[in-house]
């Protein structure tokens, strides 16, 4: 027995019990479960980051093409009505101008090319008007841009379809210095007139979302309007009385560049630009802006 015994007994191999795979499935699958939550956030992070950053980038095109129009405001008195600085706050804030704009300027493409003709086609002086209009999906506002050549109706495309300069805008605010008043007033009636500082206030969010971003500019005009003596000339075709005008130190228009009132006709030299004017204080925002949110 023992010697044949021994031929029939087999050698035992090795392996792994049902227990210990169990048990090694289990410790991988919470690996995985946690490498995927890892994943997830990762993505998470990056998407928001990147809308984040997008939004921002946004913000600044936005209040950018702002400031670019504005600085390059022009008014001429002789042809005002080319000229007139409409604004007007509220559930329907809209404001425009007109400006020289520089070649880098949003779409200036459509405004300096060569016409179907092959005539060349150069219209840097541009009526701008800004707007908040619905979104697409009809839940916020978009900040909108549209142009039109100063001598020219808008086409129907830039009707339809404006350049969107910033989404989800809650509040689009213009405020003007009156010379008169010495503080910043939401109307601006004397339409003929460029004001002498304007502070424009963006504010991004919805309402009742929370604290909203805020974003305030301040800008001066480098210029006011120009006088009708300034346009017409004397005789001889010499503009002496523009000349005149100058060294008699009467710039602006008449009977004065701030709005109608008992202060009287003050022009923008009455204020200062090398400090804040008085009475600066925070932007006049309506009462249910989301800046106001707790």
């Amino acid at each position: 027995m023992g010697q044949g015994s021994a031929f029939r007994i087999r050698k035992r191999r090795g392996g792994f019990t049902l227990v210990e795979i169990m048990l090694a499935m289990a410790i991988f699958t919470m690996l995985m479960g946690a490498l995927y939550a890892t994943w997830v956030l990762v993505i998470r992070a990056t998407t928001v980051g990147k809308g984040k950053a997008a939004q921002l980038q946004r913000e600044r095109i936005a209040m950018g093409t702002l400031e670019d129009s504005l600085t390059c405001i022009q008014s001429h008195q002789a042809s005002i009505d080319y000229y007139l600085f409409i604004l007007q706050n509220g559930d329907q804030p809209e404001l425009s101008f007109t400006s020289y704009l520089p070649d880098n300027f949003p779409r200036s493409g459509e405004f300096i090319n060569n016409s179907p003709g092959g005539m060349a086609m150069d219209y840097h002086m541009r009526r701008v008007t800004y707007s908040l209009q619905a979104d697409d999906g009809g839940k916020g506002k978009d900040l909108v841009l549209r142009q039109n050549p100063m001598l020219m109706d808008m086409s129907t495309v830039e009707q339809n379809n404006p350049l969107v300069l910033a989404r989800n805008v809650s509040t689009f605010l213009v405020e003007c210095w009156d010379t008169n008043t010495m503080q910043w007033d939401t109307a601006w009636d004397a339409t003929n007139v460029i004001p002498p500082l304007v502070r424009v206030t963006l504010v991004f969010g919805d309402v009742g979302a929370g604290p909203a971003q805020v974003v305030t500019r301040l800008v001066s005009f480098p210029s006011t309007t120009m006088p009708t003596a300034v346009q017409t000339p004397n005789s001889g075709g010499n503009y002496i009385g523009g000349q005149q005008l100058f060294k008699n130190g009467q710039q602006g228009n008449s009977p004065g560049n701030g709005q109608s009132g008992a202060g009287g006709a003050m022009t923008p030299q009455s204020i200062s630009m090398e400090g804040e004017p008085p009475n600066l204080g925070p932007p006049l925002l309506p009462a249910d802006s989301p800046s106001h949110a707790p």
